[in-house]
């Protein structure tokens, strides 16, 4: 029972630590990845769709974002959508693809950068100290349904902690590695 609510949420945490490497991901830096833009919803015929679900999206240079449309016709909604978007981003098209060319970024938009990178960082943070409420939650209610002894309880509580501790030092990890990547100049 201990080792199955352990397991439990532990996989929680690792989902949160996952769903905090797509955010960070999504963050702009000076070189160019699809994930930028992966997320932006693009109107395709009435219904706002992830652009990587409308298109492909590729790198040809380090510094610029290839996006080909799988339906030529929704081209300029790619290009209003990416504009729209709080990238700050410029694209051009052809009529066939979108070209995005990633400017360099100010020293003042890195700062803004690195605040938003340790607030979602902080969020992680938080939803890992929950799942490890919850977790001693579900112990405690074990100890009291007589499922486990106290001793039982007292040495599933530190594994909890002691889990919950190295997957906040993961996420550290990860926000220090986007960091680096944000004031990479």
């Amino acid at each position: 029972m201990i080792e199955q609510i352990l397991r439990d949420e532990e996989s929680r945490m690792k989902k949160a630590i996952e769903a905090l490497a797509r955010d960070l991901a999504a963050i702009r830096t000076a070189r160019a990845t699809p994930a930028l833009v992966e997320h932006i919803r693009v109107d395709y015929h009435g219904v706002p769709t992830p652009l990587n679900q409308v298109a492909s999206i590729s790198v040809p240079e380090a510094k610029m974002l290839l996006i080909q449309p799988w339906d030529r016709t929704i081209s300029r909604n790619v290009e209003k959508a990416i504009l729209k978007s709080d990238l700050g981003l410029n694209p051009t098209s052809d009529g066939n693809v979108v070209r995005i060319v990633i400017p360099p970024l100010t020293e003042e938009r890195r700062k803004e950068l690195i605040k938003v990178v340790n607030k979602r960082l902080e969020e992680a943070r938080v939803a890992l100290r929950n799942i490890r409420r919850d977790g001693i939650e579900k112990l405690r209610q074990a100890e009291k349904n007589k499922e486990l002894s106290q001793d039982q309880y007292t040495r599933a509580s530190e594994q909890m902690q002691k889990i919950t501790d190295s997957y906040i030092e993961k996420a550290n990890k990860v926000g220090q590695d986007k960091e680096k990547e944000v004031m990479e100049v």
